[in-house]
């Protein structure tokens, strides 16, 4: 007669089929992880004490998404949350688009551009802060950037601003996690065009830094 198997070596490999289990399901929750874990290490490893940084980092924990009600143009609820998974660069402002409003759209979308591979990792925002209906000619000229009407007093109770700087100069980035983690500053409709062009030229090499230390895989 064959020996059977001995009863210790059932409870052995139950034990064994646990253990994997435990590693399988630790390696998802890592993965999961990730995105959270390369947006804090940003905040707090790529903040150097030198400051190398050209906008304002913001403490990303105090500044989540708050419950905005914000609505496309046609009256579509859509939240920011939704957005989550990729970087929002967002811009705040009234229905009526200056000149200078003008330029910043441009510029928006150009330090997109700019990051190459990187640009379908962020997404353009304007929170529009009225009812007020928007130029034809100024939604085409926009087509890509998400438009959401919001409230102002919510707006502005959720994004810090500089003392006495105006909330529509401002770019705001929020990360992957819906945390608002950038202010960057504005910059005068009548700077020389050098000055211009050095800022943004910073903005964009933060961003570039932010999307490189972010990166998974």
């Amino acid at each position: 007669m064959t020996p059977s198997s001995t009863p210790s070596s059932t409870p052995s490999i139950n034990q064994s089929r646990t253990d994997r289990g435990r590693w399988k399901l630790l390696l998802v929750l890592l993965v999961c992880a990730s995105p959270l874990i390369a947006s804090y290490f940003t905040y707090y490893v790529i903040k150097p004490q030198t400051r190398t940084n050209y906008g304002f980092l913001i403490d990303p924990a105090a500044h989540p998404i708050p419950p905005l009600s914000t609505t496309t143009l046609d009256g579509r609820p859509v939240a920011l949350a939704d957005f989550k998974g990729k970087w929002l660069m967002v811009k705040v402002g009234g229905s009526a688009c200056d000149a200078a409003c003008h330029d910043q759209m441009y510029a928006i979308r150009q330090l997109r551009s700019m990051q190459g591979k990187g640009m379908e990792r962020i997404e353009r925002v304007w929170l529009i802060t009225d009812r007020e209906p928007l130029e034809t000619v100024l939604i085409r000229e926009l087509d890509g950037m998400q438009m959401l009407r919001a409230d102002p007093a919510a707006v502005t109770a959720w994004l810090p601003v500089a003392p006495d700087a105006p909330l529509e100069g401002a770019i705001f980035l929020v990360d992957p996690l819906g945390h608002l983690m950038m202010r960057f500053p504005a910059v005068r409709a009548d700077a020389p065009e050098a000055q211009k062009l050095a800022h943004y030229a910073n903005v964009k090499k933060d961003i570039a830094r932010l999307l490189k230390a972010s990166a998974i895989g």
